[in-house]
């Protein structure tokens, strides 16, 4: 009897073996994939928050349908991943898609071919530390066309958007009072858990209205707080959160196409549309500039020009103008929590009670009244030592 085929175990091919997940959209794989297994993703020029998240999850290897760097910018997600100790093959196709299934074992083995068993699936170029600087390098040196676009962008987006930046043409109510108040706007980005745990004293003193933007509402719930309102496409955040009793505002697009008032319907929870052509952290922003809002800090934010093209969507020249329109009441978390410091603490409180009671003390004692106090409560205080101890002799 020949025993070969039942002697073979694990991966036929050296390499990075694992579970294949599969998603064409990062940030939705990243909440099922487990550790140790593949990722298979679409994402043309690989952003820094969907590498952080594909390195929180502990993932084994990422195959990237698109060039992970295409040129075009100098994004940072690949220098991430590759850092992390995380295989990643690029360009490997479209076609493993409708050749590999959820939950197949593959392999990679060093030149970057995937492979099922003995069925070689794929090919893509392996990136390393010095592939990812040489492609940097590479997006570095064309930046220049790249702010051309994002000027245009801008401008286009000015075109359209006028009425809403300049006079709130469009802002829908809400019953939530932002009026005179600092409001927090949290989202889903870069190093939003650090922030929100560094901005606790800032939080607890002011109180401020917690706004998060679809995944920030989770974010705000996993640091225990309860949001006050939810703004978003609602594509990317929890049912528990929908449904917490928190304020939604969705964001639809200029048509009047709002597919996520069809997901809150579904729950049960009212919620009012707020159109427009910008990112849904702009929406946020701009609602609590026209609603009053004395000051507005971000969590998780794009803050400067290498970020918003990192984000890989023409449309982030929308919040380069949201941020020109809200102004000097927009801080950064890091500002805040650098410039912040409480006013008085618990410690500092209970200090100075006992420091009061200590001084009213001294002054009772050196009174005639508080002198009989003392002798009255000595003598009560030897009549008790004499009673315990006459309990044990």
């Amino acid at each position: 009897m020949r025993l070969s085929g039942l002697r073979r175990r694990g991966p036929v091919h050296p390499g990075t073996h694992g579970v294949a997940r599969l998603d064409k959209r990062t940030k939705n794989l990243t909440k099922r994939i487990k550790p140790g297994e593949i990722a298979v993703i679409d994402h043309l020029d690989l952003d820094r928050v969907s590498a952080e998240a594909l390195v929180a999850c502990q993932v084994s290897a990422v195959v990237n349908v698109a060039p992970s760097i295409s040129g075009r910018y100098p994004n940072l997600g690949p220098e991430i991943v590759v850092a992390s100790g995380i295989r990643l093959v690029d360009d490997v196709g479209p076609e493993i898609f409708a050749q590999l299934s959820e939950g197949e074992d593959i392999v990679i083995d060093d030149d970057g071919i995937v492979w099922r068993g003995d069925e070689k699936l794929a090919q893509g170029v392996c990136q390393d530390g010095a592939t990812v600087s040489a492609a940097m390098e590479q997006a570095r040196a064309g930046l220049s066309v790249q702010l051309e676009a994002f000027a245009g962008n801008t401008m286009e987006y000015l075109r359209q958007e006028r009425a809403l930046l300049l006079d709130g043409v469009g802002v829908p109510d809400i019953t939530t009072e932002l009026e005179g108040r600092h409001v927090l706007v949290v989202v889903r980005g870069y190093h939003y858990k650090e922030d929100l745990q560094t901005l606790r004293p800032y939080i607890r003193e002011y109180r401020p209205v917690l706004i998060g933007v679809d995944g920030g509402a989770d974010a705000l719930i996993e640091a225990g707080y309860r949001p006050h309102l939810i703004v978003g496409d609602m594509d990317s955040v929890s049912d528990g959160a929908l449904t917490s009793g928190a304020e939604l505002v969705v964001h639809a697009y200029r048509d009047g196409r709002a597919p996520g008032l069809e997901r809150t319907t579904e729950l049960g929870v009212p919620a009012v549309a707020f159109p427009a052509t910008g990112t849904s952290e702009d929406v946020a922003m701009l609602l609590a500039d026209d609603k009053g809002a004395s000051l507005i800090v971000a969590v998780g934010t794009h803050a400067t020009l290498v970020e918003f093209l990192d984000k890989g969507r023409a449309g982030m020249a929308s919040t380069f103008l949201t941020r020109l329109r809200v102004g000097g009441k927009l801080v950064d978390a890091k500002g805040v929590s650098m410039l912040y410091r409480s006013r008085i603490s618990t410690f500092q409180v209970l200090l100075l009670v006992l420091a009061g009671l200590v001084a009213l003390f001294v002054a009772l004692a050196s009174t005639p009244t508080g002198e009989r106090w003392l002798d009255v409560a000595q003598a009560r205080w030897d009549d008790f030592v004499y009673w315990f101890q006459g309990l044990f002799s």
